[in-house]
């Protein structure tokens, strides 16, 4: 039984992700659509993907603090599971945020990667010198264009599936400083990869997510793990 529910969670995915890829080309091919517009049609396109997604696992999810209504924010968020990204996209849905997410490289070279490529992330080489200056370039030049753009970054640089918060890589402080950018921190309260397979539920599963005070750029890391500890004091 539990095979079964598990191929159809996948089957349900794939399917639905190959669906969006063609949504996502006519907005990313598209030679006559503002970067600002193109930016919007994709955030909305991943938006309803991702709440199609929880629909179909049967998650809900709360939130303790409302998003700030300005953009131009980086979202510095914790790593743990692939529905850290659906989750996200839903709560952004919510408050109509317009986006873009770091991936990097290995994502796009992947069995999904026209998935990432396609709804509009921006892809990251660390060990691409070359690379990392035209990522950089990228942002910048995505932010002049789009003035409601928004980032999504994982600091962790990858999935965690330990407690707490793991070390930061260093390209999410540099990508706020360089484009002078706030940082809202976030914080999913629930191992997520542990959550994804026990889905999809048969009643409603709430899986709840800890929005932070706008902070500034410096010290990023150590702003974060200030603001989870204070959650942890209020939440326990």
């Amino acid at each position: 039984m539990n095979i079964l529910k598990d191929l159809g969670k996948y089957i349900f995915m794939i399917e639905l992700g190959y669906k969006y890829i063609a949504i996502f080309k006519k907005s990313y091919f598209h030679p006559f659509k503002t970067h600002k517009y193109a930016y919007e049609e994709l955030s909305n396109a991943r938006q309803k993907y991702s709440n199609e997604v929880l629909n179909f696992l049967n998650i809900k999810v709360e939130i303790d603090n409302p998003l700030p209504q300005e953009d131009r924010i980086l979202y510095a968020i914790n790593h743990r599971s692939l529905l850290d990204i659906i989750v996200m996209e839903h709560i952004f849905s919510r408050y109509k945020k317009n986006g873009t997410w770091i991936a990097k490289q290995e994502l796009f070279d992947a069995i999904y990667g026209k998935f990432f490529q396609y709804s509009g992330c921006i892809s990251v080489d660390l060990e691409n010198k070359k690379g990392l200056i035209n990522f950089f370039k990228t942002i910048k030049e995505t932010f002049r264009r789009v003035d409601n753009m928004n980032l999504y970054i994982f600091p962790e640089g990858e999935r965690f599936k330990g407690d707490g918060i793991k070390e930061f890589q260093a390209g999410a402080q540099k990508i706020a400083k360089a484009n002078n950018l706030k940082v809202v921190p976030v914080f999913i309260d629930d191992k997520l990869e542990e959550i994804f397979q026990r889905a999809p539920f048969d009643k409603p599963y709430t899986v709840k997510v800890h929005i932070g005070n706008v902070i500034e750029h410096q010290n990023l890391e150590s702003n974060y793990k200030e603001s989870f500890k204070e959650f942890l004091k209020e939440s326990r």
